[in-house]
């Protein structure tokens, strides 16, 4: 069996980084954050406050396809924000497990707009990704609900990622 390999997945401000890295630590993974793969332009253009589209994101997503087959497991804070997106990252490894942090325009917000020092710009971004997103079932991904404390997201992820583990 190989490393797993765990995509925490959402829209922006759904908490992936700080979930990702929690999540890391505690399965002793290395951990990446999908962002730091976006080439420049994609930065400027989120910068701008011009939503991505397919086209920007296709090269982002054969980067991450390679690193995963690079990274003997990972976890990765990833949006995978359409079925397509998941499909190319998922033909990279044989074992690979997708985290869904959901939760609602709303408490996104009110937390997205408290961040400081990131390129993503303003609520119409966000929505923008509300819109793409095409959220997986709970067959394609174990689903998390963002509405509890950052410690009870990570305390349900591992619980959940565990039984997964004992079913398998």
């Amino acid at each position: 069996m190989n490393t797993p390999c765990i995509i925490v997945m959402g829209v922006s401000g759904s908490g992936k980084s700080l979930v990702g890295s929690r999540l890391a630590e505690a399965l002793a993974l290395p951990f990446f954050d999908a962002d730091d793969f976006h080439s420049q332009a994609n930065i400027e253009k989120m910068s701008s406050g011009i939503p991505l589209s397919d086209a920007d994101r296709a090269d982002w997503l054969n980067d991450l396809a390679a690193l995963i087959q690079r990274q003997s497991g990972l976890v990765l804070a990833c949006s995978a924000l359409k079925i397509d997106y998941r499909d190319r990252l998922r033909r990279a490894t044989s074992d690979m497990t997708f985290v869904y942090l959901k939760g609602d325009i709303d408490t996104i917000w009110s937390r997205h707009s408290q961040r400081e020092d990131h390129y993503f710009s303003g609520r119409r971004m966000l929505e923008s990704q509300f819109v793409q997103l095409e959220a997986p079932s709970a067959a394609e991904a174990l689903i998390i609900d963002i509405a509890q404390s950052a410690e009870a997201v990570i305390d349900d992820c591992l619980s959940k990622l565990q039984a997964r583990h004992e079913r398998l």
